[in-house]
């Protein structure tokens, strides 16, 4: 499956897939798909029907929106996702798992023209990092990594984290420190809005060293993710 162009700029047209959380590039997205229309989205997406098997996840600004009408039921930023594994089941639900690919902007919704929801969007590309910022580029992600190290030794046991590799790459490093921690929506959409790097790492070192605060005086922490998504996983949500 050929992966789309990573930092690509102008407009384009996706189906979109609204939901309760905000998804980061680079991590992977379960879904259970049980309504009629976004089963569709899904026969369309394995049989190439859609380009590239890529649509948009968007996150809603209210949990009890359950029909998206209006940009204004949305955030206006969000990321698409590649389909990478789908299995149909007996009774012609979906059970999937998708890659979250670029970053976009929404420009316009689309009730009729699909079964689905789709959207038009620009494709949100990172600002570039000058030259002159690679020492502080390099103490940032320290900085960041090391912030990344204490909450997880606050929140998890030792195998249920690990650190991104020493060569990630800066633009989505801090999306990968985010992806282990249990960030409120917000915080996420915070990043995921961010298009240039240092900002984004000094925004995931802040939110990281204010929730291994909070875990570490409270005395309490959350439940693994692994099993954390028995219980709140993005699948139950649509």
């Amino acid at each position: 499956m050929t992966e789309p162009e990573q930092c690509p700029s102008g407009t384009a047209t996706l189906p979109l897939f609204p939901l309760q959380t905000v998804l980061l590039p680079g991590t992977h997205l379960p879904l259970h798909i049980f309504e009629p229309r976004y089963r569709q989205l899904t026969a369309d997406l394995v049989t190439g029907n859609v380009p590239e098997h890529e649509f948009g996840v968007v996150a809603l600004r209210a949990p009890l929106v359950r029909e998206v009408s209006g940009l204004d039921h949305v955030y206006g930023v969000g990321c698409s996702t590649i389909l990478r594994e789908a299995k149909r089941l007996p009774d012609g639900r979906y059970d999937v798992v998708t890659r979250a690919s670029r970053r976009f902007r929404l420009r316009e919704l689309h009730r009729a023209s699909a079964p689905y929801l789709m959207a038009v969007v620009d494709w949100l590309p990172d600002d570039p990092v000058p030259a002159t910022a690679e020492s502080t580029a390099r103490q940032l992600a320290k900085v960041a990594r090391a912030a990344h190290e204490r909450y997880c030794e606050a929140a998890w046991h030792a195998d249920d984290w690990h650190p991104p590799h020493d060569d990630a790459d800066l633009g989505e490093l801090a999306y990968q420190l985010a992806a282990d921690c249990l960030l409120p929506l917000e915080d996420r959409q915070l990043l995921l809005e961010e298009t240039h790097p240092l900002r984004r790492l000094r925004i995931v070192c802040r939110l990281l060293t204010r929730e291994a605060g909070f875990l570490e005086t409270l005395g309490a922490v959350p439940l693994p993710p692994t099993e954390l998504a028995t219980f709140t996983k993005p699948s139950d949500l649509n």
